[in-house]
């Protein structure tokens, strides 16, 4: 059918394509190569709000991007196993690898061998954060771990899985857009084939920029504000808590502090928010090689733990407002309290009900994540995550808990919701990861070098 008669078949699709190719290259010789081949990207129209694809955030400095920084709206968290023959060697060459793409991509530039820098060419606040996990520390130098690296202790209502759960490094990719983020996977994730396989990526998002103020704390699927007691970034509380203080000191120097620490679902702050209490003591002693909750490669790190956390969003839906405001402590509509008026208000736990109950019950979220002990607190930069499909329910909340020291600061209050929570009818831990994030790089080294110089 079709025949030329001559025995020859016609152009192959590959020939039109690359011929169609050919004539576009001659026409960007008359129209201009750069508006066919990455030139400058297109104004907005005048009159219509600036576009925030252009800002950036600073890639090198002592700490890492990606913590402190104001949550952007879409995460993506993937997790690499080193190859066998991946030796200390080999990851010195992917991290020096990795530290540059990431900080081109940040810039708003293409990665090295980047196919399409056109789709780096808006970062919308790009970071790209490392954490190490025990294996990769282990390959490079094992008597530096710190002594909190190392899997969460088996809490009773856990029911992790391994395709959620552990990993030997870390890339936490956050932006404004979720297109700045998928580029940005995909090209640092090209980066590991010669070293390392992909464990798991879980994707999360948040309100996106605009939707609600700057500063309004998020809500989880389960319509709780999550997130309302956190230390804030850039101040002396958030850097004892988060890295660590000085060498040779921790915890919170004896001063009174109130906060929220936890994991799990939602509620006071975050996927099972736990709140630390108001104490005077030392506030706790570094655990860990060099003091500060960690060796001396870490100064200026800090610990992640990664929850994904499962909830049951049709149960949830069929318990009245009342009941879940219960469960929690804090009124759905505005993120009060039960005894106050305003989100921030301190819980009064001393306060009954006109039945002579206690206002806020002993099983409420709030109260069993409450501590006496300030240092039992942590940072708190939740994402929610929705995989629902035709196979059925699956959303929740991925909870990425940043501290000095995760045995001291996280475990004890999971432990006490782990006991005692009535939102573990609603969720569930399904996945769990602990990983060091190391500090940041001068423009000149890389991510993890200190680890090296051992």
């Amino acid at each position: 059918m079709g025949g030329t008669g001559t025995g020859r078949r016609g152009p192959s699709r590959r020939h039109l394509l690359l011929g169609g190719a050919a004539a576009g290259l001659g026409a960007a010789g008359m129209v201009g190569a750069g508006a066919l081949l990455g030139g400058p990207a297109p104004q907005a129209p005048g009159g219509g709000p600036e576009p925030h694809g252009a800002e950036t955030v600073p890639f090198h400095g002592e700490h890492q991007a990606g913590v402190e920084t104001p949550p952007q709206a879409f995460a993506s968290f993937l997790a690499f196993d080193l190859g066998r023959g991946t030796d200390a060697e080999a990851v010195r060459r992917l991290l020096r690898l990795l530290t540059d793409d990431a900080s081109r991509l940040t810039r708003g530039e293409g990665a090295l061998a980047d196919s399409e820098p056109e789709l780096a060419a808006a970062p919308a606040r790009l970071t790209v954060t490392f954490g190490f996990g025990p294996g990769l520390v282990e390959r490079v130098a094992p008597d530096e771990a710190p002594e909190w690296l190392r899997p969460l202790p088996r809490f009773t209502e856990d029911r992790l899985r391994d395709e959620w759960s552990g990993g030997d490094l870390l890339l936490q990719v956050c932006a404004d857009d979720p297109l700045a983020v998928a580029h940005a996977a995909r090209m640092l994730t090209k980066d590991t084939r010669a070293f390392a396989g992909l464990r798991w990526v879980q994707d999360g998002f948040r309100n996106t920029r605009g939707a609600v103020p700057e500063g309004t704390t998020m809500r989880n699927l389960m319509g709780q504000v999550d997130g309302t007691v956190n230390p804030a970034p850039g101040t002396e509380d958030f850097r004892r808590l988060v890295w660590g203080g000085e060498s040779g000191s921790g915890g919170n120097g004896g001063r009174q502090t109130r906060g929220d620490g936890g994991d799990r679902g939602g509620g006071d702050g975050g996927s099972r928010t736990g709140e630390g209490g108001e104490s005077d003591g030392d506030g706790g002693r570094g655990n860990g090689k060099g003091g500060a909750g960690g060796p001396e490669w870490m100064r200026g790190g800090t610990g992640l733990v990664l929850r994904r956390i499962a909830m049951d969003l049709d149960s949830w839906d069929r318990l009245d407002r009342t009941g879940r405001e219960a469960a929690v402590g804090r009124r759905l509509s505005d993120g009060a309290p039960l005894t106050g008026r305003a989100e921030h208000d301190e819980p009064d736990f001393k306060a009954l009900d006109p039945l002579g109950f206690p206002a806020i019950a002993e099983y409420a979220h709030i109260r069993r994540a409450r501590s006496d002990d300030p240092a039992e607190r942590f940072f708190r930069r939740a994402y929610n995550y929705d995989r629902s499909g035709p196979g059925g329910q699956d959303a929740g909340l991925l909870f990425a808990a940043y501290q000095h020291d995760p045995v001291r600061q996280f475990v004890p209050v999971q432990r006490r919701l782990d006991e005692l929570d009535l939102l573990n009818e609603w969720v569930t831990a399904i996945g769990s990861a602990v990983f060091a994030v190391p500090p940041g790089c001068p423009e000149d080294g890389f991510i993890g070098e200190p680890l090296f110089r051992k």
